[in-house]
């Protein structure tokens, strides 16, 4: 493999891991009205104020529908929670490493994240600002279901860590369903990139555990760190395969001539090129940077695109251009 690729970063985009606690005081998000959620929010930035000030405290209700959609496409919150009028806030270090969602489905929801895999570290920093937290807030926790959260299915350690995959060898291969068969029996899941119910546009799929009870967070971890290795070379496999096929070839080469002269493009096309670029990329057949082929496959998501002033009035067309002078730059 690769140096670059070391850290599996061909396939690998990034590490998430996400705790869920609440706080024994209040009840659930779901039977709190505005003015609880509001309180929960309060004592959560308090305790922040106290141990991490670094975090920005970002109230939902006071950001543009654009601004808020754009947490999502970057993954620092859920599409729900960007949908949040009032009784919802976000705190959010600077670097984008940990964010945490207060009163979305629980109290609170903290999440830290690491280029490419790199579970031990995502983990290591989220085990970390939980356990400052810890120390000003009261979480609800049992000895025999351990932390208790709003859905039976993260009780336990309620950690749901989870790698963002580029699959598309697989992907054209009809392969996913199959693996998404197999390692449900281990305890994974597999779905779209944004979470249940998203659609895996770009090829892009999240892995992630399932099981939260009766297991150890280091268990999940290495058996989510196993799946992934063996998923990632279950897609170098695919993309040798698959590239060795004149007419996957010339789609991979089309695609570069398309992202590098439209002068309009729409999101899911956009995506589409992407992902056939970095599959050339990956394989060999092209020599173009995959970290800058990914970061514009989230930099031209709609809303994200739409907080650049030169996207106001023909987004495609700024799409384009976006796309146009990134891989120029790189080339």
């Amino acid at each position: 493999m690769p140096e670059a690729y070391e850290n599996q970063n061909d396939i690998v985009l990034s590490t998430r891991v996400r705790l869920a606690r609440n706080l024994a005081e209040y009840p659930f998000p779901a039977r709190l009205d505005i003015k609880g959620r509001q309180k929960v929010c309060e004592a959560a930035h308090a305790a922040a104020l106290a141990i991490a000030p670094e975090l920005e405290y970002i109230d939902m209700a006071e950001l543009s529908r654009a601004k808020a959609v754009s947490l999502a496409e970057r993954r620092l919150c859920s599409a729900a929670f960007a949908q949040r009028d009032q009784g919802g806030a976000l705190l959010l270090r600077k670097d984008c490493r940990v964010s945490v969602m207060l009163c979305e489905e629980d109290h609170i929801r903290l999440q830290a994240y690491a280029p490419g895999l790199a579970l031990r570290e995502a983990w290591e920093l989220a085990d970390s600002v939980d356990t400052a937290f810890s120390r000003k807030l009261n979480f609800a926790f049992s000895e025999q279901l351990g932390y208790l959260t709003q859905c039976p299915t993260n009780l336990g350690t309620a950690m749901r860590a989870s790698v963002l995959l580029h699959l598309p060898a697989l992907a054209r291969l009809g392969r996913v369903g199959r693996l998404a068969e197999s390692i449900s029996k281990l305890g994974l899941t597999i779905r779209g990139a944004f979470g249940e119910g998203s659609d895996a546009e770009g090829a892009l799929f999240q892995l992630s555990n399932q099981v939260t009870l009766g297991i150890t967070e280091q268990a999940a971890l290495e058996n989510l760190q196993a799946i992934t290795l063996q998923i990632a070379e279950q897609e170098r496999l695919a993309q040798r395969e698959l590239l060795k096929d004149p007419a996957i070839e010339n789609k991979v080469w089309r695609a570069l001539g398309l992202l590098r002269y439209a002068r309009r493009l729409d999101s899911k096309e956009a995506l589409q090129l992407l992902s056939l670029a970095a599959l050339g990329a990956c394989g060999g057949a092209l020599e173009l940077p995959l970290d800058a082929i990914y970061q514009l496959m989230t930099d031209v998501l709609p809303a994200t695109l739409s907080l650049d002033p030169a996207a106001a009035g023909d987004r495609d067309a700024a799409r384009a251009t976006l796309i146009r002078e990134r891989l120029k730059a790189e080339s």
